[in-house]
């Protein structure tokens, strides 16, 4: 017998037709619980259906997938209807959904409920036991898999936004019968690392059974124990795991949680910049207040300064002087006719009234200087200043106090050791 030679696209043409021309696979009706649901920017959804023995691919249009009234998830109950067939250009037998009814719940979809009501009710998803997520974080703990794209994925992100930030990988599966003791064991080990100031526990999207260990109630028990705060990254963003509920913060997907963990570098220096002009701008700002009250004070003891007296009496002294100076030789020059005869007594009384102005303006500069603080000082006394005052109370002085002694030719600075009443 002679064998027909078909080209791949031929074989799967005629399974295709095969299967089409079977009257009981033209419209059919199966139960079974939805897996790894993928909904397409098209609008066509395609997801896995499956019971405890097999499972079968499934595609549901978006005109069928529109008429809905309830929104499927992954591990719901469901009836569908629909017909067998081939896609031939992949050669994959799958089921094409026209319909679809609710058919009670899965038993994963069960279990997930119930354990989320329990921690609900325990308070591990109550928002005052969040830990915040530091603001500039140096060390981030990595919890995923060491083979897959979500490790790359968080140091690309991480480090493009900070390149100094340290990364600590602590490998563990994330689906199978170990992942979830893996996860727990890594989680516990980055809580007690120092460097690691941050902890991302994190995978890729999935099915609910791939993404079941981060269901798991001691996975939950530990990251709501861990004493740093924890990042969820799990899946995709339409997907949600206990791990989330649980988690101090919990990212759409793990680039995402690089995000939210390391701030931007360039923002950073920019913020750093903006804090040392508004600190220039400022001790500026102090600096020429100072310097303007200095020159105030500065004025204000110059002036009160005795010597400054002193002379501002001496020329007023002078200026009279002078006045009464020209005023007796305007009147001698009027009346030197009138004066001829006693020009010697006029002169006399001029020269006395001169000569007594003098003593008087010495006597009084003798009181002047021997009354004030610089004559005082040179006699062996000290003027007591504290914060630019002078003292001249011992009670308004306590233990401690720093005094400044202006004492001739110099200044002393001294601090208060006790006080004692005396006269």
């Amino acid at each position: 017998m002679k064998l027909s030679t078909l080209t791949v696209g031929q074989l799967n043409e005629y399974v295709r037709r095969v299967l089409a021309s079977d009257p009981m696979l033209r419209s059919v009706c199966v139960v079974g619980e939805i897996s790894n649901l993928k909904r397409h920017v098209s609008g066509h959804w395609y997801f896995s259906l499956k019971d405890e023995e097999a499972a079968i691919n499934c595609a549901m249009f978006r005109q069928a997938a529109a008429g809905l009234r309830f929104r499927p998830e992954n591990g719901m109950r469901v009836r569908l209807y629909g017909n067998v067939s081939l896609y031939t250009k992949t050669g994959s037998y799958q089921l094409y959904v026209e319909e679809m009814e609710q058919d009670g719940l899965g038993a994963l979809y069960l279990q997930f409920e119930a354990l989320k009501n329990r921690l609900m009710q325990e308070g591990l998803f109550d928002a005052a036991l969040k830990k915040p997520v530091p603001q500039y974080v140096r060390g981030i703990g990595i919890v995923t898999s060491k083979t897959g794209a979500v490790v790359h994925d968080i140091a690309r992100v991480a480090w493009r936004r900070d390149p100094s930030v340290q990364l600590y990988l602590c490998p563990a599966s994330v689906q199978g019968a170990n992942a979830a003791d893996e996860i727990v064991a890594a989680i516990r080990l980055l809580d007690r690392y120092d460097p690691a100031e941050v902890i991302i526990v994190g995978r890729g999207g999935g099915s609910m059974e791939d993404l079941w260990p981060f269901n798991e109630e001691k996975v939950a028990r530990a990251i709501a124990a861990c004493k740093k705060p924890v990042i969820s990254a799990v899946g995709h963003e339409t997907d949600f795991t206990i791990a989330d509920f649980v988690a101090d913060l919990r990212a759409p997907t793990p680039s995402a949680a690089a995000e939210l963990a390391v701030q931007r570098q360039d923002l950073l220096f920019q913020q750093l910049a903006g804090l040392c002009t508004q600190m220039d701008a400022a001790l500026e700002k102090r600096l020429s207040a100072l310097h303007l009250r200095l020159i105030r004070t500065r004025q204000q003891l110059t002036a009160a300064s005795p010597e400054e007296r002193t002379q501002m009496q001496l020329n007023r002294v002078a200026q009279l002087r002078l006045r009464m100076q020209a005023a007796c030789d305007g009147q001698l020059g009027q009346k030197a006719h009138a004066l001829s005869a006693a020009p010697l007594r006029l002169h006399t009384l001029c020269e006395n009234r001169l000569n007594g102005l003098e003593r008087r303006l010495a006597q009084a500069t003798l009181r002047l200087r021997t009354a004030g603080p610089v004559e005082t000082i040179r006699r062996g006394y000290a003027v007591v200043m504290k914060d630019g005052h002078a003292i001249k109370d011992a009670q308004l002085l306590s233990p401690g106090d720093r005094l400044k002694l202006h004492m001739n030719n110099g200044i002393v600075s001294t601090t208060v050791d006790r006080i004692e009443k005396g006269c």
